[in-house]
């Protein structure tokens, strides 16, 4: 006869467990995860707990909508204008006046120069700036004419020319948003800090939500959005702008009605009640039965979110949703909005196809084309609504672009200087803060490293970086950064 195991199920028998494991719910993995997570500290010592979901001092935003351009938006053609790129356009950095000073970095004369001291072929000629610029609002900051839009909103906006980072190659999209270089391994990103630092503001939803098109896996992957050492129940979890199919491996199975889903879970809560007297002292069991609830809300309250017909016809114009090249960003945007409404803390969203080696003006004018509207519009439609004082709105890329030729008509990865700017949740809007040199080379004044615009996010939710350590997990002084305080109302 067989013996039962200790969760009662003999050889060739299904035991409970494994039985609620594999009962066919579908979305259960990150819900799962997190629970597991959340009851495995339970057990741990009283030594370390895990932030109790308050905010360390008042905070100034409740949440984040995050954009980041993957591939280097040109700073030289988007928010740091630079004249000098046309009047010296043609000549080599070393024959411009400011050449002495440009060469003479430690980055120029290691990357641009070989080891003999001859000039390589990195940046032969300056190029000279594609587009125009004007002043734009009260605060008459400068924009380049390929963002009409985000131009009428710069007095909700803090411009930041000053930013740079390490990564000469597209892993830059992983140090962005984690800090650390890919060959420093994988650690947390800012949204799963956010997620770890402070408690839910809906059961139902997920609290980091990512968007778009993640990086491939030579530039990090889901690491751009990843956890690491917090655990699985603090990654972004991915959304789909498919209405039919919000979550990726998240849907009950064609098919299957909201009445039978209700009846599958009264069901298993039937199953969990009985297996959960039987072992009331089992964690991990407790967890797996917690999580096919928490996967049921979310099948139920995901899609409804991504209900955008019910918003009015103004509104769905204003996201550029009635035009073919602005509609895929704009649902994006839209949803964006409805998400942090309903208390997703932070929103990640991403837009490929911004590596403009050739062609640049053709890709710039597309790609601008199709991000300008809606992020302009999400700006003007949480305002009027009341809502970007407290949701913080950071628009971000890799890198810059060099102010020199590459293939004649394009420009090449630029991490020395490079602009982002942030709006709402506390910034103060129409300010330009930071510079690069004439030539848009190096960040020269007020210089940020990306975790800068981290520490930034964090004090505008109230969270202090340095107090969101994890024992035995080190962290370098460069991680934390220093909030941008300048652009802070």
């Amino acid at each position: 006869m067989n013996e039962p195991d200790k969760h009662g199920a003999g050889c060739g028998r299904v035991n409970r467990r494994a039985f609620l494991g594999d009962c066919g719910m579908g979305f259960t993995g990150l819900a799962l995860g997190a629970m597991l997570q959340r009851e495995a500290r339970a057990q741990e010592p009283a030594a370390w707990m895990p932030p109790d979901g308050r905010p360390h001092f008042a905070p100034k935003a409740k949440n984040v909508i995050w954009f980041f351009m993957l591939g280097g938006t040109s700073h030289l053609e988007s928010f740091d204008p630079k004249p000098a790129l046309n009047r010296y356009a043609g000549l080599t950095v070393d024959e411009s006046p400011f050449g002495e000073r440009v060469t003479q970095s430690p980055f120029y004369r290691k990357n641009v120069r070989d080891f003999a001291g001859v000039p390589r072929s990195l940046m032969p000629k300056i190029y000279p700036t594609q587009v125009g610029f004007q002043r734009h609002g009260q605060c008459g900051t400068e924009v380049s004419d390929w963002w009409p839009h985000l131009a009428r909103r710069v007095d909700d906006i803090a411009m930041v020319r000053s930013m740079w980072t390490t990564d000469n190659d597209h892993a830059a999209q992983l140090q962005f948003h984690t800090g650390r270089h890919i060959f420093d391994g994988f650690h947390p990103s800012i949204g799963s800090w956010v997620r770890y630092g402070l408690g839910s503001l809906n059961e139902n939803l997920p609290q980091f939500i990512v968007m778009g098109q993640a990086p491939g896996d030579c530039c990090g992957g889901v690491g751009a959005h990843g956890s690491s050492y917090l655990g699985p129940e603090h990654a972004g979890v991915p959304l789909t702008v498919d209405p039919t199919n919000p979550l990726p491996f998240g849907t009950p199975g064609a098919g299957v009605r909201q009445e039978e889903r209700r009846a599958q879970l009264a069901l298993l809560r039937e199953l969990h009640g009985l297996t959960g007297a039987t072992y009331p002292a089992d964690p991990t069991l407790r967890a797996r039965i917690q999580s096919y609830e928490l996967a049921f809300r979310m099948q139920m309250a995901v899609p409804e979110v991504m209900k955008l017909d019910e918003e009015s016809a103004a509104t769905k114009s204003l996201y550029g949703l009635d035009k073919t090249d602005t509609q895929r960003m704009g649902r994006m945007a839209l949803t964006a909005r409805r998400l942090v409404e309903r208390g997703v803390r932070f929103v990640q969203i991403y837009d490929d196809g911004w590596d403009a080696h050739s062609k640049l003006k053709q890709n710039h004018t597309t790609r601008i084309g199709q991000v300008d509207l809606p992020i302009a519009g999400l700006l003007q439609d949480l305002k009027q609504r009341g809502q970007l004082d407290e949701t913080l709105v950071v628009w971000a890329t890799e890198f810059g672009r060099t102010p020199g030729a590459e293939n004649s008509d394009g420009r090449d990865h630029h991490p020395y200087g490079f602009s982002v700017w942030l709006a709402g949740g506390g910034v103060r809007g129409g300010t330009v803060h930071g510079a690069t040199d004439e030539l848009g080379f190096h960040a020269v004044e007020h210089r940020h490293y990306v975790t800068d615009v981290h520490a930034t996010v964090l004090r505008q939710l109230g969270l202090d970086s340095h107090r969101l350590e994890v024992p035995g997990q080190k962290r370098l002084e460069i991680d934390f950064g220093q909030p941008i305080t300048q652009i802070l109302a």
